[in-house]
């Protein structure tokens, strides 16, 4: 992880270019730079292209306007280092379960700082909220701008994706394609015999982690999973809200798996 602050670019920007080179960082992000956190020239900045291409660079100028942020404000950051990181594997991925309040966007923007790689919606039986429509539309374009923001904060080059939600039909889909290429799909459950530190992990593939709303997983929803080959572990000696789960899982697993 870098130590240095980062700004976001899109895949493909920083294709190409070279130590001596400058890159123009514009928009949103240039204003974020030279405005809000006030980089002058000679500071240190990294960008990264949000698909694992980080550029390593200090500012050179910028020319950013005093009002709003537009298209012509500009930060030129001259090209120190351009690295490519590779994908963590096995990945780590979190199902979460809808949940009400912003407990579930909490759940998702903590998980990406500590590291998960995916992130899947789950439309779980007691689930309250109910993603439909246009709403479903707005809620996930709301993850994706958490995600977003929680990977720049946390200063990573990878952005995780946030899939399309799915019901039990798709999540068991799922347990059974991850199981297919050596993957591991991990269900948190306080009653489950199996301790979630003595759970075997893959070298590949992905650990899949899924957690249910404030309810809990309905015990069908606990049968279909791992009748379709999800293990049910059991996080520790406390049953924690739906919103700090997942994340405490992944640090977890992040540990065991040397990320950490």
């Amino acid at each position: 992880m870098s130590a240095a602050p980062v700004f976001l670019t899109e895949p493909g920007d920083l294709d190409g270019l070279a130590p001596g080179e400058v890159f123009w960082l514009r928009g949103a992000e240039a204003r974020h730079a030279a405005v809000v956190q006030r980089r002058g020239a000679g500071e240190r900045v990294d960008v990264v292209d949000t698909a694992g291409v980080r550029l390593v660079g200090t500012v050179a100028s910028t020319a950013v306007g005093t009002r709003r942020a537009t298209e012509s404000d500009a930060v030129a950051v001259e090209v120190v280092q351009v690295c490519r990181e590779p994908v963590p594997e096995p990945a780590l991925v979190l199902v979460q379960a809808l949940a009400k309040g912003d407990r579930d966007e909490r759940a998702v923007e903590a998980a990406t700082e500590v590291g998960v790689d995916r992130v899947v919606p789950w439309q779980a039986q007691r689930s309250i909220v109910v993603w439909r429509g246009q709403r479903a539309a707005k809620s996930r374009a709301l993850w994706l701008g958490t995600v977003r923001a929680a990977a720049k904060q946390s200063r990573r080059a990878w952005v995780p994706p946030v899939a399309e939600a799915v019901d039990l039909r798709g999540l068991t889909t799922l347990a059974v394609t991850t199981r297919a290429s050596g993957g591991v799909v991990l269900v948190l459950d306080a009653e489950a015999p199996l301790p979630l530190a003595d759970v075997a992990l893959p070298t590949c593939g992905e650990v899949v982690v899924v957690v249910g709303p404030e309810g809990g997983i309905a015990q069908p929803e606990l049968d279909a999973l791992t009748a379709a080959g999800a293990l049910a572990a059991r996080l520790g000696p406390h049953v924690l809200r739906t919103s700090t789960a997942g994340p405490v899982a992944l640090a977890l697993l992040a540990q065991r798996l040397g990320r950490w």
